[in-house]
């Protein structure tokens, strides 16, 4: 027997199983279900968007970093008994260094300094902002209390006021801290800002409270332009975002998807037997999950959206094929046997490419993303086994009851009707009589989008703006999008102040290797901090820039130890401040001099100098590691001198850089794996299940097109490469191959069954391409409602899915016909005929 006859046979004697015993099946798979959901409590969703060391050991930063963190230890940084919360005032129609604006900031400060929670963890420097410079001044007294600074301020006049400021601005140094980066000496300003300074050591309890008494204590004053950014605002922000896509983002996409639904079923019956599927299959992906171990993530909307697409796919094309199969005088069960034994060919060759697809991310380093192939392969898995056995098992009980009432449950298969069959069967005709155009034209416009993959840029993170489009607010309620302040505010305050200190920035290490008592290694480490301050990068507090680095820790120690002094001064022979002579020397001075001063900049094992360690204090967010990183590699490359030296950034922006470039780099990797193994398979699956290995071969061809036009759709709209966004990439392969393998596989069974050509490309074009239009609208359409939500993460995931949904739709209906008429035309052209698929095939 027939490797392809042997197997049918086992898939039919199955799906007979099913649809003979259809109770019995209900029963077991309630039971498995319960089975498999008792492990959705046992789910970890505790794992990070990101990797530890040991999975990005083999890029430099990280080997550096954990050389820096081995041999300079905790010592590398001086743990400061200090933490700065600032509460920033913004008058955008106004002056924050107005009279009134300045005084509701100091009764700000006597609500929070009289707060229980706010005295248990300040710590002894208080509270302090430019409001105190100026009502001490009005005061006449340096040390007036907070009580009389406010007293004196009441009774200055407007006018003495501004003359105060003005003073403060120009004469105190002190001011600064407390103004947007670059302010001068004007004496107004729409932004400034408060310092809370907090005792660090307390514990974590005493100032989460203080936090909380901050967020509150402001938003009551929130009409005199006082806001935090805190955990407690950006909690509050959360619930808001989430609670406005549940009134606005939910709603719509549902409606879509019961629109599409109803249009493609016509019957709200098999909307709902179609809907449990889709259900099951989340809730058995879960389940399989908990049950492995396997971390959901943080990240878990992602395979929850696919796999519902997947099975709303699943579920047209078992209806679509019952419906065609069942004849006018037949009852129910033959021809969903029939319809199920039909499609479940194609729902096998999806569940094994489309896990190809998706486990080839096992080879990225990410583990969120090895740990997504595995949920989304699960999740395909769960899909297949509940649409060949519940659904089918469901219909034929629910069917067989409302008939028994006299209720007629034949429906037309999406595809036959009055205007969309001819749409559908045009896209024969153009195969027909054009192919070789249209794969050369297809070609050309994926190879378009492939090279596009160069031009498209990398970020670390996308940040969201705040900004809410005009029309989405304007929508009736509940629908209409009330925009939160938090995200425009944190976007605000990063482009007009620098941080509050340079303990509070982020912070960038950048270790120096090889010969460090070179005479010229001190200069040019000044030399590369320099080229980086110029930039505009580094924290500037009072004009001194934010680094600690050999020589500012040497001038320190100088500052309160004569000897040392002294032997810094001699091996400064231009008078710069930074030694260039006998460095060796001037080493063990300072080891002498402070020991652990020494050791946190300067590494020295067996008496020998290997290493010295240079820290800068960023003016940056996690936002601007792609733009960072190259700023600080040029500031490393004028420290290591043309080799004489290696300097390594070994921060977290260099690292995140550098993470995400390897995650592209994999992406890419994961891709190829994937076309390679998809394109084996279908050729083997092909080969035994319908004799053909070229025409799997056929059918695989089409998804490269599609990856192209998805990076080509990525260009045009703007989508930058992420780690989310480049693992989108990888899923696309999973997605694309779906909608090739129904047609190719539908296009073999009519074959089968003895007719020509062109009889079969059109049944599978009508067939089939009615219910892959169903599936594109019902999914692509949810994923749509998505660009309702002002997140740019979430506009660039739906935006990516959506491309590759209709993609793979359109290649389907366009290419993959002219591929196979060139097949017929030029090539083997003929499948095995088996006389079961013959007899049972269906009927246009």
């Amino acid at each position: 027997m027939p490797v392809h006859t042997m197997l049918r046979s086992k898939l039919r004697q199955a799906v007979d199983a099913v649809t003979e015993h259809n109770r019995a099946t209900l029963l077991v798979m309630v039971l498995l279900t319960g089975l498999v959901v008792a492990g959705i409590p046992q789910l970890d969703t505790t794992s990070q968007a990101g990797g530890s060391a040991e999975d990005f050991q083999h890029l430099e930063s990280v080997e550096k970093a954990q050389y820096i963190d081995a041999n300079y230890g905790n010592g590398s940084a001086e743990r400061s008994n200090r933490t700065v919360r600032s509460v920033y005032v913004r008058t955008e129609d106004g002056n924050a260094l107005s009279k009134s604006s300045l005084l509701a900031g100091l009764r700000y400060q006597q609500e929070i300094t009289g707060n229980a929670d706010v005295r248990a963890a300040l710590h002894g420097d208080g509270v302090r902002g430019i409001e105190n410079l100026v009502a001490a001044r009005a005061a006449g007294d340096a040390n007036a209390t907070l009580d009389e600074q406010v007293a004196a301020l009441e009774n200055a006049s407007a006018a003495q006021v501004e003359t105060h400021v003005e003073q403060v601005v120009a004469g105190n140094p002190a001011a600064a801290r407390f103004l947007p980066a670059g302010h001068g000496d004007a004496a107004s300003s729409t932004d400034r800002r408060i310092l809370v300074v907090l005792d660090a050591n307390a514990d974590e309890e005493t100032l989460s409270d203080a936090d909380t008494a901050l967020y509150e204590t402001a938003e009551a004053r929130s009409d005199d332009g006082i806001f935090v950014l805190n955990a407690d605002a950006y909690a509050e922000a959360n619930d808001h975002f989430f609670g406005e896509m549940v009134e606005l983002v939910l709603p719509v996409a549902l409606l879509v998807v019961l629109t599409v639904l109803a249009f493609g079923y016509r019957d709200l019956v098999d909307v709902a037997v179609g809907m449990t599927g889709v259900a099951l299959s989340v809730l058995w992906m879960f389940g399989l999950l908990g049950w492995l171990g396997v971390s959901a993530g943080t990240i878990s909307i992602v395979p929850v959206v696919l796999i519902s697409g997947l099975s709303i796919d699943f579920g047209f094309h078992v209806f679509n094929r019952y419906r065609e199969q069942r004849g006018p005088e037949e009852g129910i069960r033959e021809p969903m046997g029939r319809g199920v034994r039909l499609v479940s060919t194609a729902l096998i060759l999806v569940t094994v490419t489309a896990s190809i697809g998706f486990l080839a991310n096992l080879v990225n380093p990410l583990p969120v993303i090895r740990d997504l192939g595995i949920s989304i392969t699960l999740g395909v898995v769960s899909a297949l086994l509940i649409f060949v056995t519940v659904v089918p098992a469901l219909k034929i009980s629910v069917d067989g009851l409302l008939e028994r009432f006299g209720l007629d449950r034949r429906k037309t298969p999406l595809g036959h009707g009055t205007y969309l069959r001819p749409a559908l069967g045009s896209c024969v005709t153009l195969a027909k009589r054009a192919a070789p155009a249209v794969l050369v034209l297809s070609v050309l416009i994926a190879a378009a989008g492939g090279l596009a993959w160069t031009g498209l840029e990398e970020e670390s993170f996308q940040q969201s703006t705040g900004e809410v489009a005009e029309w989405k607010q304007q929508l009736p309620d509940p629908l209409g999008w009330e925009p939160s302040d938090v995200a425009e505010q944190q976007q605000h305050v990063e482009q007009v102040y620098q941080p509050a200190s340079s303990d509070d920035a982020i912070q960038s290490r950048i270790l120096v290797e090889g010969n460090v008592t070179d005479p010229d290694t001190l200069e040019d480490i000044d030399a590369g901090v320099g080229r980086i301050d110029e930039t505009g990068l580094l924290v500037t507090e009072s004009g001194v820039r934010g680094e600690r680095s050999p020589t500012t820790e040497m001038r320190r120690v100088a500052a309160e130890n004569e000897t040392f002094a002294a032997v810094l001064e001699r091996a400064d022979t231009d008078g710069n401040g930074v030694p260039d002579r006998n460095l060796s020397a001037v080493y063990d001075a300072f080891y002498a001099a402070d020991a652990d001063a020494a050791e946190r900049v300067v590494e020295r094992r067996g008496g020998e100098y290997r290493s010295v360690l240079v820290r800068l204090s960023l003016d940056a967010s996690y936002a601007d590691a792609s733009s960072a990183a190259p700023k600080l590699e040029d500031g490393a490359a004028a420290m290591a001198e043309d080799g004489v030296r290696t300097a390594t950034p070994a921060g977290s922006l260099a690292i995140n850089a550098a993470v995400l470039g390897e995650i592209v780099g994999g992406i890419v990797l994961t891709m190829a794996v994937a076309l390679l193994a998809i394109a084996v398979a279908l050729t083997a699956a092909f080969r035994y299940m319908h004799g053909s290995a070229t025409l799997g071969t056929v059918v695989a061809v089409p998804i490269v097109l599609v990856v192209g036009l998805v990076i080509g759709g990525m260009y045009l709209l703007s989508i930058p490469l992420t780690i989310l966004t480049a693992l989108l990439m990888s899923l696309v392969i999973g997605l694309g191959v779906d909608y090739n393998i129904h047609v190719g596989d539908r296009f073999a069974d009519e074959l089968a069954a003895g007719r020509s050509s062109t009889e079969a490309l059109r049944a599978a074009v009508t067939g089939t391409g009615g219910a892959l239009l169903g599936s594109t609208l019902t999914s692509a359409g949810a994923l749509a409602a998505i660009a309702l939500v002002p997140n740019p993460l979430l506009e660039s995931f739906g935006g990516i899915v959506v491309i590759a949904l209709v993609t793979s739709f359109l290649v389907s209906l366009l290419v993959l016909p002219s591929l196979l008429v060139l097949w017929t035309r030029y090539g083997v052209g003929t499948v095995a005929v088996d006389a079961e698929v013959e007899e049972t095939a269906s009927s246009d």
